[in-house]
């Protein structure tokens, strides 16, 4: 499995994505982040999903780039992306079923071209058809998406800082990590800042940030022994099975 967060905001963009690849009883670490640049235009792209379908679709997109002088807005990118899904979709997604597989990619691609005012935010299905991630819901998880979404929907908005989002998204990953054994350090980190368009990389260790989810931890522990008692009595007491004596 996999966990690739992207999240769109006023001042930028902030992505995260782990490294851990499982096959079988087998880990290695792989980057599942793909980045290029038009000048001073990034943009990048995760993908979760079979790791063969992966690696044809972005030998195919980088082909294309190579061939291409670049795109104006971020959504012609992400088009001629979606092509090349439907282009390996038709070469090998019968093979794969006739071996028992799904066809299965799902990517997100986060960047801004010089036709764009502000940056942009994807999301792509395994078909090739896209949505754009917008600010009531600014942000878009891939892989593994059930453990880290709670923390990002009660404090992640449209407004919120670059350093903010990322503190946000450390602890979503964290909480994955915590529940998910197919999910793991390192982390790849972008990111984007729409005043400067300059595109951060970082790979984190998991002792790079073994003070942050030390911190939330103890935190998370304090808040619960913080509930006043009286507030589980007064659930309790409505049950027939609490013992009153």
């Amino acid at each position: 499995m996999t966990y690739c967060l992207g999240i769109k905001l006023r001042k930028g963009l902030v992505a995260l994505a782990d490294t851990r690849i499982t096959s079988g009883s087998e880990t290695t670490t792989a980057k599942k982040v793909f980045v290029h640049k038009y000048g001073k235009y990034p943009i990048f792209i995760m993908t979760s999903g079979l790791r063969s379908v992966r690696d044809k679709v972005l030998c195919y997109f980088e082909e294309l780039l190579d061939e291409t002088e670049g795109f104006d807005k971020m959504y012609q990118a992400v088009n001629a992306l979606g092509k090349q899904i439907k282009r390996v979709a038709a070469e090998d997604r019968d093979i794969l079923a006739k071996s028992g597989i799904n066809f299965n990619i799902f990517t997100i691609v986060g960047g801004q071209m010089p036709g764009d005012n502000e940056p942009k935010l994807y999301l792509l299905y395994p078909e090739g058809n896209w949505i754009e991630v917008g600010e009531g819901t600014p942000f878009m998880i891939i892989g593994n998406s059930g453990y880290g979404k709670p923390v990002l929907q009660r404090t992640i908005n449209y407004d919120s800082s670059l350093e903010f989002a990322l503190k946000t998204g450390f602890l979503s990953f964290d909480s994955t990590r915590v529940c998910a054994s197919d999910v793991g350090f390192p982390i790849d980190i972008l990111i984007f800042n729409r005043e400067t368009f300059e595109l951060e990389e970082h790979r984190l260790e998991e002792k790079d940030l073994e003070e942050i989810t030390d911190f939330w931890a103890d935190r998370l522990k304090n808040s619960v022994n913080q509930i006043p008692d009286n507030l589980i009595d007064k659930i309790l007491d409505k049950s027939p099975l609490f013992d009153k004596g």
